[in-house]
């Protein structure tokens, strides 16, 4: 293998695998910014692996070649109701952030195995009949040497980058950015200004089961391309630990998953090229976690988070 179709290997993995993480960090992004933690996005991407695999395999044979794009959409409306639960607990009731985050985790994978079990008498689905394939950008993919490396990919690795950059100009450039980010740094100042808390926190709680749905629908029709028990492990803290070594920033996210994508794709393809070939399997599917827990120990002390986040806002409190 020569270098140049290794580094074409490597940079393609490293897009798909990225892109699942690149949606759900931008949702822990809107979560966390608005001042409410959620360790729930393991969860969310869960859930919305579980609906659209039971979507594609349900509804394949009516839509054709639509069935993966539409299973995404609904992923995103479940991940965005499932997170409505986070809303609720963590909002409405102040109940801790932490533990409701981590009740969603726990009753999104319950909730999808019985289902799956229930509904399919086995432990896993079957594989979906209509995935995500690799595509060619016109024009683009026909530039000399970096037109195949880096545009001929599932369409939802592009559509993570652009998602990212939109999240970006609606955070930073919007009223509504605005007012988000400010019930996150100083809620009462907010609230003083006639920016309703509850409601900004609840939108940002949803869109990050939006988000994290998405993430989980891209990594089961891109990499898994079923559900089980195994299909979502550690992609949704591996995503939470993107949104802290990007400083909750979309754009800082979206670089952190990229970095952490590599990872996850080295443990994937780590054993074809040379230089990797005598390093033990073990070593290659741990890399992700060992690379996030360097990443985070080396970097946690200088990323600020929003002053609020973690913290329930009651009304006409100091």
């Amino acid at each position: 293998m020569d270098v140049l179709t290794a580094f074409e290997i490597l940079v393609k993995s490293m897009l798909f695998a990225s892109a699942p993480l690149i949606f759900t960090a931008l949702g822990g992004v809107f979560s966390e910014r608005s001042g409410v933690v959620n360790i729930g996005l393991e969860g969310l991407m869960v859930i919305g692996a579980f609906a659209a695999v039971v979507f594609n395999i349900t509804f394949a044979s009516a839509l054709g070649g639509a069935t993966p794009w539409v299973a995404l959409l609904i992923a995103m409306i479940i991940g965005g109701l499932f997170s409505l639960l986070h809303a609720v607990a963590s909002v409405s009731f102040r109940a801790d952030q932490v533990v409701s985050g981590v009740a969603i985790n726990f009753l999104a994978l319950g909730l999808g195995v019985y289902l799956i079990k229930d509904w399919y008498g086995a432990g896993q689905t079957p594989k979906i009949p209509v995935p995500f394939y690799y595509e060619r950008i016109p024009l683009l993919y026909d530039i000399p040497i970096i037109g195949p490396i880096l545009f001929n990919n599932y369409l939802t690795s592009y559509l993570a980058i652009f998602v990212a950059i939109i999240a970006w100009f609606v955070l930073f450039k919007t009223p509504f950015g605005l007012r988000l980010r400010s019930v996150g740094e100083h809620p009462m100042a907010a609230d003083t200004m006639g920016i309703n808390v509850f409601k900004m926190r609840y939108i940002a709680v949803v869109l990050s089961g939006v988000f994290g749905g998405l993430g989980g629908g891209v990594y089961a029709q891109t990499i898994t391309q079923d559900f089980s028990a195994g299909t979502i492990t550690g992609q949704g803290f591996i995503a939470l630990a993107a949104v802290i070594f990007g400083k909750w920033h979309p754009l800082g996210a979206m670089g952190a998953a990229l970095f952490f994508g590599l990872a996850q794709s080295l443990a994937i393809i780590g054993s074809s090229f040379p230089l990797l070939a005598d390093v033990p399997n073990w070593i290659l599917l741990s890399a992700p976690y060992i690379l996030t827990i360097l990443a985070l120990a080396g970097f946690i002390g200088r990323a600020d988070a929003p002053k609020a986040n973690g913290q329930p806002y009651i009304k006409g409190s100091r």
